[in-house]
């Protein structure tokens, strides 16, 4: 039980940092993007062809954040420069990262069983059971990420980066370009993104091209669970609700594991929960449950 348990908080632990991401454009820039699938295996190719080269782990995880970086400008220039829709361009920099990581990857996946890791290397430093060297871990860069978004989002940048998801007509005519904030935030998004792959690809010793399909919707998942339970009144608030909305989403992946659902129906699990929770608002309403609703009614009557 108490593997299971450690297990849980690390993986929800090391996903957080792409919930984040997924905040960062889905809320905070209000931009629906979809390069999040590609970036994560991006982060992860990156690290792992580095590290079974023989390179620094440390080294390796810089260089996917990069990576993720540039898979966000890259997205960011075909919608601003080029006036292609954000899901378009979205979908346009995820297929061709397909290719891109399996160049990176040269194979379909890369082992790190024996490999010097991150984590690895962290563990040795710690004189607990290795079991919690990567929550430890990822707890720390949690906390590091959730701090220096907080920071940033408080900054004047930060809050046109805000502006700009709430209203661009209106931050557009106070001078701010937009678009630049636009780039700003996809680039940050992915390369949180981008170093949960790292991680993760890290921490399951190994990476393959296939790892990160259905991201997106696993990120949303953990969004819209945290903000449900822990709600989203402050922006620290907020924040912090999508990394514990990202815990509780692999605790109940892990529940309904142990229940007896195929691994193989977990992206099915979690599009129907992010489809209830995005349809929610419209059926309360249908049923009348809503104060809108409610006021209606009085009024026809």
């Amino acid at each position: 039980m108490l593997y299971a348990l450690a297990g849980t908080l690390e993986q929800g632990l090391l996903y957080a940092l792409m919930a984040l991401g997924v905040y960062l454009t889905f809320r905070v820039l209000n931009y629906a993007d979809l390069t999040v699938d590609g970036s994560f295996t991006t982060g992860g190719a990156i690290a792992a062809s580095i590290i079974f080269a023989g390179g620094s782990p440390w080294l390796a995880t810089a260089a996917a954040v990069i990576g993720g970086l540039l898979a966000g400008l890259i997205t960011g220039l075909l919608h601003t420069a080029f006036r292609i829709t954000p899901l378009l361009s979205g979908i346009l920099t995820m297929t061709a990262l397909y290719s891109i990581n399996l160049r990176i990857l040269g194979r379909a996946n890369v082992p790190l069983l024996r490999a010097d890791t991150v984590i690895s290397r962290f563990n040795s430093w710690l004189p607990l059971d290795n079991i919690y060297g990567a929550s430890l871990l990822g707890l720390i860069i949690v906390l590091l990420a959730v701090s220096g978004l907080y920071i940033f989002l408080k900054t004047e940048i930060g809050l046109a980066l805000q502006a700009t998801g709430d209203n661009e007509q209106m931050i557009r005519a106070q001078g701010v370009n937009t678009n630049h904030m636009k780039l700003l935030g996809l680039a940050l998004s992915n390369g949180l993104v981008a170093i949960s792959g790292a991680l993760v690809a890290q921490n399951q010793q190994f990476a393959d091209a296939g790892m990160g399909i259905g991201m997106i919707v696993a990120g949303l998942a953990s969004v819209i669970i945290g903000e449900a339970l822990f709600g989203k009144r402050t922006l620290l608030q907020h924040i912090i609700a999508v990394v514990c909305g990202s815990i509780v989403y692999r605790a109940v992946l892990a529940l309904v594991l142990r229940l007896g659902l195929a691994p193989t129906d977990f992206k099915l699990l979690t599009a129907l929960i992010v489809v209830i929770a995005l349809a929610s608002p419209q059926v309360r309403t249908w049923l009348g449950l809503t104060k809108n609703s409610r006021k209606r009614g009085s009024f026809d009557a």
